[in-house]
């Protein structure tokens, strides 16, 4: 029985992007079945490769060279060594993009222009391209030229401003969350422009920006600005329009609980033993309950610290009232729930120490066309020769020439 391809099989990435958003936005379409083929730097590579330790360790133990930072990115793709400064390198990148449905890049506004890789350069020659920019601050505006970062969207972007204990400093989070959103959205729109290409032909420019995308996930506490004008605070793990939702201390650790609902409320003060704070005049809507947020929350923090959190996650959950650990990393992938849904797999590579690479799966789950993990994140120009023959029929003469001429 012949296995099922990917969703996006038959579609072709030219991937010219780095760091941490572009990569994103293109391991997911090769997740979902493209070819993705990432052009890189002859002899460096996308920086993040050598922002280590740690390391993957090859099969003799020692260090490859290949971060964690670049593993986590970078699965599914095939890696092209190619010097787009060099004439002959972009008439190698035009003549992919011959075989190609999709550029994706993350140059500062305007910095492919000058070698002809632009948006406004490619659109005659390739009308059907579509083109994804992933920037800072966008292809417009007084901050388009200016470079941008995951840490300076998560400031600028306001995310900072809401993140962090109560009366305490800004806080970024503990990942590059905005290189990740923004990533997300250009998938999403670049998936979006391959279905209006092939419907009417026409290809077109999708243009994302860090800071963009920050502002967005802003969501519900930016509309709640809208409609105050009232600046939100720092409130630590509580939440803004929610009564109980937060982590509680416990007598041995933490837990998290989400009431959602008034009927969850009346569950866990059932639970707790203090059944009258649920009929209690001031709490028995969540409306009420927010609004008398500081006369609440004490008591149950105080009620919390009396049980262990084994007692809180299990006896709530089995109620039906949402709660649930505070795990570290290594927890995360001991839970079962998070290993019965393949959210850590092992990418075979025979150049790796036990011949694969540990990553954290795809959450994707599709019915009839699932992820399928057919390539190991690449080596620096792994894939130069067998791209070159494969897509433009080069063979080994042609190939030596362009590697002498440090094109490739």
């Amino acid at each position: 029985m012949t296995e099922p391809l990917g969703p996006l099989s038959g579609v072709r990435v030219l991937d010219l992007t780095r760091v941490l958003a572009g990569p994103t936005c293109t391991q997911l379409l090769g997740d979902l079945g493209a070819d993705v083929i990432k052009i890189e730097r002859p002899g460096e590579g996308d920086d993040p490769r050598h922002w280590g330790p740690p390391y993957l360790k090859d099969r003799t133990g020692k260090d490859s060279g290949e971060s964690g930072y670049f593993l986590a990115s970078n699965r599914n793709k095939r890696s092209v060594t190619v010097d787009i400064a060099a004439p002959q390198g972009q008439d190698l990148i035009r003549r992919l993009l011959g075989r190609s449905d999709v550029l994706v890049q993350n140059f500062k506004p305007g910095g492919l222009a000058k070698y002809g890789l632009d948006y406004d350069s490619l659109k005659g020659e390739f009308p059907g391209l579509v083109y994804g920019s992933i920037s800072g601050f966008g292809q417009s505006g007084p901050y388009a030229d200016q470079a941008g970062y995951d840490f300076l969207a998560q400031g600028q972007g306001g995310i900072m401003s809401i993140t962090g204990e109560v009366g305490g400093a800004p806080m970024k989070s503990g990942v590059g969350v905005s290189d990740i959103v923004c990533g997300l959205y250009a998938a999403t729109a670049v998936l979006a422009a391959l279905r209006h290409r092939d419907a009417s032909g026409r290809g077109q420019h999708v243009d994302l920006a860090l800071l963009d995308t920050t502002v967005a996930w802003l969501v519900n506490v930016g509309v709640d600005y809208f409609l105050t004008g009232r600046v939100p605070n720092r409130i630590g793990n509580a939440h803004w329009n929610i009564v109980p939702y937060q982590m509680l201390e416990t007598r041995d650790g933490y837990f998290t609980l989400a009431v959602g609902n008034d009927s969850q409320f009346r569950k866990f003060c059932e639970f707790a033993g203090c059944p009258e704070l649920s009929q209690d005049a001031r709490f028995r809507t969540n409306s009420l309950r927010v609004k008398y947020r500081a006369e609440l929350m004490p008591m149950i923090e105080a009620i919390a610290r009396r049980e262990t959190t084994d007692h809180w996650v299990k006896g709530l959950s089995a109620l039906g009232v949402p709660a649930g650990p505070v795990n570290d990393v290594a927890q995360v992938f001991r839970d079962p729930q998070v290993l019965h849904r393949g959210m850590k797999i092992a990418v075979p590579n025979p150049d790796a120490e036990g011949g694969a690479v540990p990553l954290i799966g795809n959450p994707i789950k599709f019915s009839a066309t699932p992820v399928d993990y057919r390539r190991p994140p690449p080596r620096l120009g792994q894939h130069t020769d067998e791209v070159l023959t494969e897509l433009l029929g080069l063979g080994p003469n042609e190939i030596g020439a362009l590697r002498a001429a440090k094109v490739i």
